[in-house]
């Protein structure tokens, strides 16, 4: 068998994931235990102490992990715990001198009284949302990679929807084209997570579709963040007011966003062309495809793929965007970000081709 790596061990990272038996937990130690630069010091989750990740995990059990109660020693923590229950955590992490990377969606809003709104909590740390990075590399590759020399490192890494959705716009945004949108999207059943839930039974899923989140869905709040600070001042009326309209249908994984952009402007195909190919043209990860893709195109892997077109008719333009909620959309994503910060190649650890079929 090849070694997993060219870097001695003592030259990897030390990485530890606390909340290891969720759907995202078990993603992230599927793509850290083979990530040539890291190495996996150890699994959390609560009232758990020497258990075999097996029992949470069958498919990981060939790795040896055994999940504890206790925080390993680590130079990088990655957080995949439900909404609200990493803040209290990143403070004694960060003080430590840990990279944190939340998974969460505890440090994602810049503005302190986003979390009321839209999560119904007060942040007990405040003081923390100005220093953390919205962890998206392809629009904040930058800032990442100033997090390296940071006394305070943390990533937030965003939502599956907003992932979808965001990188589908931002070149229609950064041109201040957005006059009015709607999103419509679809997500697949593990992006609700692994905890038992009565609506979420095969039964009640299967050949069926159910809107959720009517009325203001709280990822609304990321996208209006994200896509605001890419307009030019005074455009883009439309990201003010984000309509999202979430859905969940009978598959396993997947997500695709459909966006619908009322445009300020005229926009011909050619131009729109043009636009999506100079912004995604050096990404590794974002793909522009002439076609509108399926979440089957992407499945197990990083990859975003995004198709936008004009309609003659109405001048509509409309923009689709298709991940893995648990990949790009969750695991994947925070493991290219702990890439920048780290100054590793942004595709270590994360060059699985997607699966088919």
């Amino acid at each position: 068998m090849q070694p997993r790596s060219a870097t001695p061990a003592g030259d990897r990272i030390r990485v530890a994931i606390i909340g290891a038996t969720g759907y995202v937990g078990g993603e992230l130690v599927r793509l850290l235990d083979r990530h040539p630069d890291v190495v996996v010091t150890g699994l959390w989750a609560r009232d758990r102490e020497a258990e075999p990740v097996g029992r949470a995990h069958p498919h990981l059990s060939t790795t040896g992990h055994l999940v504890h109660g206790t925080l390993p020693e680590a130079d990088a923590v990655f957080l995949a715990l439900p909404h609200t229950a990493s803040a209290a955590l990143v403070p004694e992490l960060v003080a430590a001198g840990r990279t944190v990377i939340d998974l969460g969606s505890d440090f994602r809003l810049k503005d302190p009284e986003d979390y009321p709104r839209w999560y119904r909590m007060t942040h007990p740390h405040p003081e923390l949302l100005a220093q953390a990075v919205y962890g998206l590399p392809e629009l904040h590759r930058a800032e990442l990679a100033a997090l390296r020399g940071a006394a305070t490192r943390i990533v937030a890494a965003p939502g599956c929807y907003p992932t979808a959705t965001i990188l589908a716009l931002a070149p229609l945004a950064r041109a201040g084209l957005i006059a009015d949108l709607v999103v419509d999207a679809k997500s697949g059943v593990s992006g609700a997570g692994k905890e038992p839930k009565p609506e979420l039974t095969f039964s009640e899923v299967n050949e069926s579709v159910k809107a959720y989140g009517v009325g203001g869905h709280r990822h609304v709040a990321e996208m209006e963040q994200e896509l605001g600070l890419l307009s030019p001042a005074g455009t883009n009326p439309g990201v003010r007011g984000i309509d999202f309209l979430p859905h969940l249908i009978p598959m396993t994984r997947g997500i695709l966003s459909a966006c619908h952009v009322r445009p300020t402007r005229p926009v011909s195909a050619d131009e729109l062309a043009a636009l999506y190919r100079d912004a995604y043209a050096e990404e590794a990860f974002v793909h522009v495809v002439d076609a509108p893709p399926t979440t089957g195109n992407v499945m197990g892997s990083n990859h975003v793929r995004i198709h936008a077109s004009v309609d003659e008719r109405t001048g509509r333009i409309l923009a689709i965007g298709v991940i893995d909620n648990l990949v790009k959309g969750a695991a994947g994503q925070g493991v290219q970000a702990f890439n920048v910060v780290h100054g590793l190649p942004e595709t270590a650890g994360l060059e699985q081709l997607p699966l088919a079929p």
